[in-house]
């Protein structure tokens, strides 16, 4: 049985295998935790994923899509998913399905890593503009109703208290 944890905090302060970032399309800097991940990881990390993007020739990821790459500088850390979340337009644009994608496909990247621990951060509430309560019920019923195999423990880490209670109240 897996372990599902929600906690308050920095994703970066979270013991676990993988963390997943919350890219986007470009696999750019960004602002927000997807900075900050940048930022701690250094300059290796934009090197590599630029020369990804090179090589599968994909200047653009889709809303759903994750890909996985080293964490360098931060070490504590074996890997990092970059997942493409889904830009919230009126709840009727297959927006659950993207969400509910990018979830899958990080935990698919991290199951054939055999990794034991991912955390992910509220995908999708920042500048995405996703609902937060509608974002927690997708996140909550894909991570629950996924077939693991290697991975043992789960983390929601919810940097505000806001989106900490909602996921609380759902469990």
């Amino acid at each position: 049985m897996n372990e599902i944890i929600v906690v308050q905090g920095n994703l970066l302060n979270v013991a676990v295998d993988v963390i997943v970032n919350p890219a986007n399309p470009q696999l750019l800097k960004g602002g927000g935790l997807s900075g900050i991940i940048h930022e701690c990881a250094g300059d290796e990390l934009f090197k590599w994923l630029k020369n990804w993007k090179i090589k599968n020739n994909r200047p653009l990821l889709e809303g759903g899509e994750s890909i996985l790459s080293p964490s360098f500088k931060l070490e504590q850390f074996k890997a990092i998913v970059h997942t493409i979340g889904a830009v919230y337009i009126d709840g009727n644009s297959n927006e659950d399905d993207i969400l509910s994608m990018a979830y899958r496909r990080a935990l698919n990247l991290a199951e054939e890593e055999k990794y034991e621990s991912i955390a992910f951060p509220n995908i999708s509430t920042g500048i995405y503009g996703y609902p937060k309560e509608a974002a927690a019920k997708v996140a909550i019923e894909t991570i629950k109703d996924y077939s693991y195999t290697h991975l043992q423990k789960i983390v929601f880490c919810c940097y505000d208290g806001e989106n900490y209670n909602i996921y609380i109240n759902m469990f």
